[in-house]
């Protein structure tokens, strides 16, 4: 019952709305149609009488320019009347020319039957008189147009256009185009609101018929995601809103569905963070008990127990790292961590820290390659968290070389980047491993190093520092080849 409520509580309110916005909009465009079409319309009007009236302006300028009229004035009015006369049944408009001082010289009507030209003024346009000052503007700037009633001379408003004929560079005469406004204006416009008015009552039904359906669409959503929440408040994640589309319901629905995903996601990884955690520290923890309870219980001979009291210690400096990789995973998450940037030598970390691993590759008999090559390469970062970064990836280039390998490094400026590669030869990694490479607690195949020991966070946290730092690290691998970490920091 409440639901129902609700929902025609939400149908009135919607489809008010609606209906209103529509009314509003229909009207405003029904003006804005009506003003810009009638505007449109006016100016292709005026432009359809001014080239008429130039192409009679020009007949006539050519007539009198070229001596003809002198010499065939008959012809030449004749041509000039028939021409009036064509023109003016062309475009359904009053085409006629006057003098300098205003008066109709010659028009349609001055063309009688068999083409006779009558002598004198017609009585259509013997009243007519062209305003003085409307011929100096069309004298002087070569044409001339308006709405009006020419200076008085017709009683209501018209399309007037005039063109200067112009022989020798003075104007001898005007041409113009007289069209009566009302008589094709108000049947224009008024076709257009019928056609307006009938798409409107056809649209205004549609809308009504769709703004129905949309309400029962809009509620709908509304009550599954109200389902999905109070289902995610439980505990249970696998409940999804099903609604296709692509408006703005859906996109809320698919941002519901993907927040069940994401949740999902954190439950799974927080579960198996606290499982991989459990065994990292189960594994070291067991060792150690084991070799202990073995020494004091005599299990373990008096001459191999330093032997494994040494196995004990390396366990406890794992069990060390391990919780030291946590506490750092952890922070760089939180966003606890504030980077104290300093310039130094990037190049000369590197030289530093393959000093340190020197005793690992003389046993392993590793050729190390490129260091010297490697230029001063100058970055403003946290030196202590480039510098892990460094020792994570050759300490994971020295593992995973094979004995009598090569270990290349490579330094170098690019742009606004400080650039370095690590690469070491090897099983390499696998397509499948790749992408999966920097996730925590990530271990490659065994079979592919001589220690695995670690806990799968240093990758992890290299990728961080890097990040943290605004750069990008990348790795390459070639199966039975090579593997080669590239890292950029922004060098400023």
């Amino acid at each position: 019952m409440k639901t129902a409520k609700v929902k025609s509580s939400l149908f009135r309110k919607y489809l008010l709305i609606m209906l209103t916005v529509i009314f509003v909009s229909f009207a405003i465009l029904g003006g804005s149609l009506t003003f810009f079409v009638s505007k449109y319309w006016i100016a292709e009007k005026e432009k359809l009488l001014q080239e008429n009236a130039a192409s009679v302006s020009s007949i006539a300028s050519d007539l009198i320019g070229s001596g003809y009229m002198e010499r065939n004035r008959e012809g030449s009015v004749l041509l000039i009347c028939n021409t009036l006369t064509l023109t003016s049944n062309a475009i359904d408009s009053d085409v006629f020319i006057t003098d300098m001082n205003g008066r109709v010289i010659y028009c349609k009507e001055m063309l009688g039957a068999n083409l006779i030209v009558s002598p004198g003024r017609c009585p259509l346009h013997a009243p007519v008189t062209v305003p003085a000052d409307i011929i100096a503007l069309t004298a002087g700037r070569g044409t001339y147009s308006e709405i009006g009633n020419l200076g008085g001379v017709y009683g209501s408003s018209h399309f007037i256009v005039a063109d200067a004929i112009m022989v020798g560079g003075r104007c001898v005469g005007l041409v113009l185009a007289v069209q009566e406004f009302s008589i094709v204006a108000n049947p224009y416009v008024l076709a257009i609101i019928r056609m307006f008015a009938v798409s409107s009552l056809l649209a205004l039904l549609i809308s009504f018929i769709t703004v129905y359906y949309m309400s029962y669409k809009f509620v709908k959503p509304l009550q599954q995601m109200s389902e999905a929440t109070r289902k995610y408040a439980e505990g249970d994640f696998s409940y999804r809103v099903r609604l296709k589309g692509d408006d703005e319901l859906a996109s809320l629905a698919e941002a519901f569905n993907s927040m069940a995903r994401d949740l999902a996601t954190l439950e799974a990884s927080r579960r198996s963070f606290v499982a991989n955690v459990s065994h990292e520290l189960k594994t070291p923890m067991t060792t150690i008990g084991g070799f202990i309870d073995g020494i004091l219980d005599g299990t373990i001979e008096a001459e191999k127990r330093d032997s494994y009291l040494r196995l004990v210690s390396d366990e406890i400096r794992r069990l060390s790292r391990l919780v030291t990789g946590m506490l750092e995973m952890s922070k760089m998450e939180s966003g606890e961590i504030d980077l104290k940037r300093r310039r130094f030598n990037i190049s000369e970390q590197i030289f530093k820290t393959v000093l340190s691993f020197e005793r690992s590759i003389q046993d392993k008999m590793i050729d190390i390659v490129g260091l010297e090559q490697i230029e001063d390469v100058f970055v403003n970062a946290d030196e202590d968290l480039i510098n892990q970064v460094i020792y994570n990836l050759i300490d994971n280039a020295v593992k995973f070389t094979p004995r009598g390998g090569t270990i290349t490094l490579t330094a170098f400026l690019q742009g606004e980047n400080a650039v370095v590669k690590v690469r070491n030869t090897g099983a390499g990694v696998s397509s499948e491993e790749i992408g999966r490479i920097f996730e925590r607690f990530y271990k490659v195949d065994k079979s592919r190093s001589e220690d695995v020991r670690g806990a799968g966070l240093g990758l992890y946290i290299v990728k961080s520092i890097v990040e943290l730092h605004g750069g990008n690290i990348s790795v390459e691998s070639v199966e039975n080849e090579y593997t080669q970490f590239t890292f950029y920091l922004p060098v400023g």
